[in-house]
């Protein structure tokens, strides 16, 4: 028993192993050999028949069929005489796959049955005679021997719809032949046939739907299953692969930037905007001299322009042609001789050295820092009495006494460049003040950048 199940399971899995890709099919001829029951009341025995059909496949799993079937069933009275039995059948069928090729399918329809001519008179064993429509239903299973050839395999059961109502039953195995049918193709490979699919050049790993057409959750353009940032915000601009593109590096996405040219290293609002606090035309981030006053000329770091080096910027000195060494009043404008040199210096000056000329955890004075420095050098040497003070800040990133530690060995080294250069170390004061003082919130690098900077107050004398 054990062996009879190993080669059943053998051989069925043989025979429903896919053999090609699913097929349409068009028409089916096939022939059966069957086993007949009848019902006790037509007294005839159980008896071997033979079943030929044809069937068109209409849609999908739907087909038809029409069959006729021959029997030669033998009375169970005495004498035992052979009866013709036969009948022709119009079937509903619904296929349902098994794996690609395999199909499960049940069956519906009418039919008539035929017990041959009945004699005018009537011979007691003789059988049944006459005809009589039926009703009948089924179900079986094709099982592939080639793509277009199949072993098929079926019950069914009929129910006259004569006077008296009896029901036969048979049981069929034969082979089926598929004409005129073709594989099914699925040219773009996204699990929708041809035949059924909508949009037939869908992009290689694209998810579909239903019909076969590409899906885009997030509306960027790139479909679902090649999008690897499906989650992109409505408006975005997006690369082939659907992520945002950021063509000015300011952490706003194309698209959603209403400022794309930002220049490199500026800070921006919400909506990719520089920001330039101090209004002097040069963005926060970029802008080494950030508490500019409003009204003065600077270069293209954002510190103040003093042409005529009286200690008055330019745009706010209402004399910009004064000669060197005369002493100026608030506006610029000389305030005759006599006056000492300190009195040049009208207002304080600030200037800052921004995080992007310090590394991360350096205190040593990059190359980018000395256009700075020398102009607070230039502002010194004109104003003999003037100081500086010099204030050191940090990230939030050490524990406090690191963090005013390093800011102090800042504000030391912009001391040291300055006395290098002939300031007296004794104008200059340098402060360490830690992370104590933040110009932004310290969530974010260029946050970080931003708040890891030196401040340079050159002050007038009292």
């Amino acid at each position: 028993m054990r062996r009879y199940h190993q080669f059943a399971v053998f051989l069925l899995g043989s025979l429903t192993a896919p053999l090609q890709a699913q097929r349409l099919y068009r028409f089916e001829v096939g022939v059966s050999g069957g086993y007949n029951v009848y019902a006790s009341e037509l007294e005839l025995s159980s008896a071997l028949g033979a079943t030929l059909r044809a069937g068109y496949w209409i849609h999908g799993p739907l087909s038809v069929e029409a069959d006729a079937t021959f029997v030669q069933p033998k009375t169970t009275g005495v004498p035992q005489t052979s009866v013709s039995a036969s009948s022709v059948s119009l079937w509903g069928l619904g296929n349902f796959p098994i794996g690609t090729v395999s199909t499960f399918f049940i069956k519906g329809g009418v039919g008539h049955v035929s017990y041959g001519s009945c004699p005018k008179v009537s011979v007691a064993g003789a059988g049944p005679c006459g005809g009589a429509g039926i009703l009948q239903a089924g179900a079986g299973v094709r099982l592939p021997i080639r793509p277009t050839i199949f072993m098929r395999y079926e019950a069914s059961m009929n129910r006259s719809m004569g006077s008296t109502n009896v029901s036969n039953f048979t049981v069929q195995a034969g082979v089926s032949v598929m004409l005129k049918s073709e594989p099914l193709k699925d040219s773009d490979g996204d699990g929708v046939y041809d035949r059924y699919d909508l949009c037939p050049n869908t992009p290689l790993g694209a998810l579909v739907d239903k019909h076969g057409c590409p899906t885009d959750q997030d509306g960027d353009g790139v479909p679902d299953g090649i999008d690897r940032c499906p989650n992109t915000p409505p408006g975005a601009i997006v690369d082939a692969v659907g992520c945002p593109m950021d063509s000015d590096g300011d952490g706003v996405i194309d698209g959603l930037d209403k400022c794309p040219d930002t220049p490199k290293g500026a800070l921006v609002d919400d909506v990719g905007c520089p920001i330039d606090s101090d209004q002097d035309g040069v963005p926060d981030g970029i802008d080494r001299c950030p508490l500019t006053p409003r009204g003065a000329v600077v270069d293209s770091m954002g510190c103040p322009i003093d042409t005529d080096g009286d200690g008055v910027p330019d745009g706010l000195d209402k004399c910009p042609n004064t000669p060197p060494g005369t002493p100026v009043d608030a506006d610029g404008c000389p305030t005759g001789p006599g006056i000492a040199a300190v009195d040049t210096l009208a207002t304080e000056l600030h200037y800052t050295l921004p995080g992007t000329v310090w590394r991360l955890r350096s205190a040593k004075l990059e190359p980018e820092s000395y256009p700075v420095l020398d102009s607070i050098v230039a502002v010194m040497e004109a104003t003999p009495a003037a100081t500086a003070e010099v204030n050191g800040y940090a990230q939030d990133r050490l524990v406090p006494i690191d963090n005013t530690r390093l800011s102090k060995e800042r504000a030391e080294a912009v001391r040291d460049y300055l006395v290098k250069k002939g300031i007296e170390v004794s104008r200059i004061t340098v402060f360490g003040r830690g992370s104590t003082v933040l110009v932004v919130p310290d969530t974010t690098e260029a946050a970080r950048t931003t708040n890891r900077r030196v401040e340079i107050r050159v002050i007038r004398s009292p």
